[in-house]
This record gives structure tokens, sequence and C-alpha cells, in this order.
């Protein structure tokens, strides 16, 4: 199965992601009439990433429950009720979105359910009976959003205001999955360097040692993760795209940083028991 990993051509082109891409041709290609079988795009990687490794887990199907953080405008919520899921999508609430800058351009945030099927991904009728819309902010995820099968999050984590701040949502969000559930969430990773990096503002920059700290953090957590953090070396890989872009974009420069996509699989063991810490705070006065 699909472990987390850094984005890369070849997975790009893998027989994993590439046959969701015909279902997401939609979105990059509306007349069906680019000859290409799809955008050498990382943010194309995210959503076959998220969708395949979703798939191979058996979440993808009537029957399983889904919950998306930060959506904005991105098609996965559609996608997965068109495969029968049903599907509770989240994001900040306007006021909120748009102090962040987030409706500023017009495409990016949605602020609510009518605009997540632009691409007819689901029929309208399925889509508005298996997906359902609420605000929430990924730094204080509400306590009754619970016993999900999966959750996921495309290049979200890294506007939460710091490393630590994202770290934290992924370690939070655990909690909104009933034992045997899955996590999907992908983000920055700085690939220039292991030691300097943007830790605090509106968009961060993970360095491989932030991603080792979380999955060692996951870990103790009773999670289940596995992580490679190799590096791509195909023509695609070594390609720095800079405006006006290319249709090459699987890195790009972020101020001084090279920055790529990273995903992050998380699995909640079928028997999995809360730690102390945990016990403890459950047991707080308002606590669910």
């Amino acid at each position: 199965m699909l472990t987390s990993q850094v984005c890369s051509q070849a997975s790009l082109l893998s027989p994993e992601l590439r046959v969701w891409s015909e279902r997401l041709r939609p979105v990059w290609d509306p007349n069906r009439t680019d000859p290409k079988p799809l955008v050498m795009h990382r943010k194309m990687w995210e959503w076959l990433f998220i969708c395949a490794a979703l798939h191979e887990r058996d979440m993808l199907r009537p029957g399983r429950r889904g919950l998306g953080f930060g959506v904005g405008r991105e098609p996965l919520a559609a996608l997965f009720a068109g495969q029968g899921s049903e599907v509770v999508a989240t994001d900040l609430g306007p006021d909120a979105a748009a102090a962040a800058g987030w409706t500023a351009t017009g495409d990016e945030y949605a602020g609510g359910i009518l605009q997540l099927n632009d691409h007819g991904l689901c029929e309208p009728e399925e889509f508005a009976r298996r997906t359902t819309f609420r605000h929430v902010d990924m730094n204080e995820i509400p306590d009754d959003l619970r016993g999900f099968d999966f959750t996921w999050s495309s290049c979200a984590l890294e506007h939460l205001g710091s490393i630590a701040a994202g770290a934290d949502f992924v370690g939070e969000q655990m909690r909104c999955l009933r034992p045997g559930g899955v996590a999907v969430h992908t983000t920055e990773l700085n690939v220039s360097s292991n030691e300097r990096t943007v830790e605090a503002g509106a968009t961060v920059l993970y360095r491989r040692r932030d991603v080792e700290l979380l999955v060692d953090r996951l870990r103790r957590e009773g999670y289940e993760v596995e992580a490679d953090l190799t590096e791509g070396d195909a023509p695609a890989d070594r390609h720095v795209d800079l405006p006006p872009f290319t249709d090459t974009h699987l890195r790009t420069a972020l101020g001084e940083f090279t920055t790529t996509s990273f995903a992050l699989v998380v699995s909640k063991p079928a028997g999995w028991k809360p730690p102390r810490r945990w016990l403890r705070r459950i047991a707080l006065p308002g606590r669910a």
C-alpha cells in the first residue's frame, strides 16, 4: 500500500495514481481535449495520492464516512461522494477566511456546499444526499466530529500559523477517526534545507526533521505510520518552477527555499486505546 512519501514524477505516473487521473480529468481538462494523460503538477499529485491511498484502504465506498479539512473548492468531496462515501466537508468561516486572504482570488474559498461539485464529479442528487458542509477552524476541531472512517486535507495544515500548530492539528484530528480509520494529509516540504525554513506565518515549510518528529510523535500515540522521505531524481523532480509557471510544477520556490508536496498517511489500529494523557483530558469537565 501507499505510505507517506514525497511528491515525485515516478509517483505521479505510477499505476496506483494514474487510475484516478481520468476520474479527475474534468478538473483540469473540462472539454477532454488535452492529449496528455495528466498535468505534471504537485496539486494534482496531492489529489491523486489522497484518492489512491484511501481507495487502497477500502475507504471510498458506500457505508464509509469521511471528514475533509480546509477543503476550499477542491474536487475531492464530490469525488468521494460519487464513490458512495458520506462526506462532511469543512473550511473556515467567511470572516476568518477573509481575514486570512482566502476570499481575495475568488477561486480558492467556497464557504459552503454549492461550489464543491462544480466539475460534476457526483450526480447532484447523490451529492446533496451524501455531503454536508461545516465551518471549522482546524486549530479548534469541535468535539462532536467523531467516528469517521477517514479524514483528509490537501495542503492546508501549513496555513495554521506555525509548524507546531500544523503538527498539533494532525494529532488532534486523529481523535475524529474510529479505530481502524485512516488519515491522509498533504503539506509543504522544504527540500532545500533541513536547518533553515519558515517556521511561523501564513505559510510554513516543513523540513525533513519536522516530518520525522511528527512521525515519531504519532507512533508514540499508538498510530501506524511509515514515511519514505526519498526525493525523486527524474527531470520533473529536478525542475524548480518559477513565474511564469510551466506545465512542470512538482517543485517551486517560496522565498529563498525550494518546496514540494509531502503526503502523510496515518492509520488508527483497530485495537487502539487512548494514551493516559487523553484519558485525563477526557475526564475534565466540559470535555467530550
